[in-house]
């Protein structure tokens, strides 16, 4: 009898253990994945960051959308010459509009002058990742 209160205390104690490491890996899991997602939104706001840069000079450079458009390998939309859209596939490449994963959109400022443009960098699904309002040099 004796040996058996023993084994079952055992066997309880070794439930209680198993239980405290199962819900120390089960908060463990969520705090990886919550630091998962924050490493991915901090790599798209430096990348878009870094692109968002490229746009900002080259417009300022070319001071006007079609050059800049042109030059990071995007284009004008159709609607006319006030606003052009470069897109970006996941490993942020520059490429076209099927299968990009981001998009980089200049627009021209309504009731401004030319010279000055909105930039936007979004994902595809339309949530905005950052944006400003840029000036050529011409100001």
């Amino acid at each position: 009898m004796y040996g058996k209160s023993r084994t079952t205390l055992f066997l309880i104690e070794k439930l209680i253990v198993i239980v405290v490491f199962a819900l120390c890996a089960a908060a463990s899991v969520g705090i990886f994945v919550e630091a998962f997602i924050m490493s991915n939104d901090s790599r798209d706001m430096n990348n878009a960051l870094i692109a968002a840069k490229n746009g900002a000079e080259r417009f300022r450079a070319s001071e006007d959308l079609s050059g800049t458009a042109e030059a990071l390998g995007g284009r004008l939309n159709d609607a006319g010459r006030e606003s052009a859209a470069v897109y970006y596939d996941e490993d942020w490449q520059a490429g076209g509009e099927t299968g990009a994963a981001y998009v980089m959109r200049l627009s021209l400022v309504e009731g401004e002058p030319s010279y000055i443009c909105r930039l936007s960098v979004e994902r595809i699904d339309g949530n905005e990742i950052l944006s400003f309002t840029i000036a050529s040099r011409r100001e």
